[in-house]
């Protein structure tokens, strides 16, 4: 479990007791496609949708179109998730929000402490860990970072469209259209993957962190990482000196052939393995948490994918 949310959390008791000076509606002006700016519809009679990350609040958006106005706790793409630090205004809008969606898995556990202290007992909360089906094997944590498993994306966005049919039962058949039509976008995803399975099954590649696990193991592709060193990195928490030498040798050894590492968290540890990579030649993937500006999820995933593809390709 991904415990470096948790120092965020000692901050909401304090913002649940500033609420109610913070009432100013400035200061809690919702995103729509999982970015703060204004409402898409412009509508009051918009559902309000808050989201743990821009990952989930985009498919929110895409999903809920004119209907929604989506609010993204952590939306920009340079901050470091694990780093969140609760704000009033976030706090304010979890008050008034109909559908609440959160990552769950302990990513995200804060959403379900701020959503508590904002006194809305009322809103649909979709966790997506428990959507998922996923938990933790004997002796095994979760790999929470399910947005990188396109079955349960596909899940949540049913998830989603229910719970906005539920709010605003005259445009559920919009909500459940606009849902198979992302759904077919992701089709089109587990395509490309089963290509590059096809093609590359059992090639070997390391990873910084279990970030893109499930996306790696989709495409067949063999994690030679050790798990000692990716917990570490993942919990800041020290790597061994032998660990970090086994997994640099990796690189060294041209025991894989890739390296996908995510670029939102780095250290001296972690910045040493991509070192190794790029001194041995070994082709390097970035990968996010959160969406980069610009794009949408399923644009964002066929830019993982490509790009994943290519440097197999060598």
């Amino acid at each position: 479990m991904n415990t470096r949310f948790l120092p965020a959390l000692a901050a909401v008791g304090a913002l649940a007791l500033g609420l109610s000076a913070c009432s100013d509606s400035s200061d809690a002006q919702s995103a729509s496609g999982g970015s703060d700016g204004a409402s898409a519809s412009g509508s009051s009679a918009a559902i309000e949708v808050v989201a743990s990350t821009n990952v989930w609040g985009d498919i929110a958006s895409t999903i809920g179109g004119d209907q929604v106005e989506v609010t993204s706790i952590i939306s920009d793409p340079g901050q470091d998730p694990h780093e969140y630090q609760a704000s009033s205004r976030n706090q304010l809008a979890l008050s008034s929000a109909r559908v609440v969606i959160e990552n769950g898995g302990g990513y995200d556990d804060f959403v379900d402490t701020m959503l508590s202290a904002s006194g809305n007992s009322s809103a649909t909360v979709i966790n997506a860990v428990d959507v998922s089906g996923y938990s933790a094997s004997a002796g095994d944590e979760l790999n929470e970072h399910v947005w990188y498993d396109y079955a349960t994306v596909g899940k949540v966005a049913d998830a989603i469209a229910e719970a906005l049919g539920e709010a605003d039962p005259a445009n559920a058949e919009t909500f459940t259209g606009n849902a198979s039509a992302f759904k077919e976008g992701l089709d089109t995803l587990n395509a490309s993957v089963a290509t590059i399975k096809e093609d590359h099954s059992g090639t070997g590649v390391a990873i910084t962190e279990p970030v893109p696990l499930y996306l790696l193991d989709d495409m067949g592709l063999d994690n030679k990482t050790p798990e000692e060193f990716s917990e570490a990195i993942e919990e800041e928490t020290d790597v061994p000196a032998d660990v970090l030498k086994e997994t640099t040798d990796l690189f060294a050894d041209h025991a894989v052939s890739l390296l996908v590492y995510n670029e939102q968290t780095s250290g001296p540890q972690s910045d040493a393995v991509l070192a190794a990579a790029q001194d041995a030649g070994v082709p390097v993937v970035p990968v996010q948490e959160t969406l980069p500006e610009g794009t949408d999820y399923l644009g964002w995933q066929t830019s993982i994918i490509d790009s994943i593809s290519k440097a197999l390709q060598g």
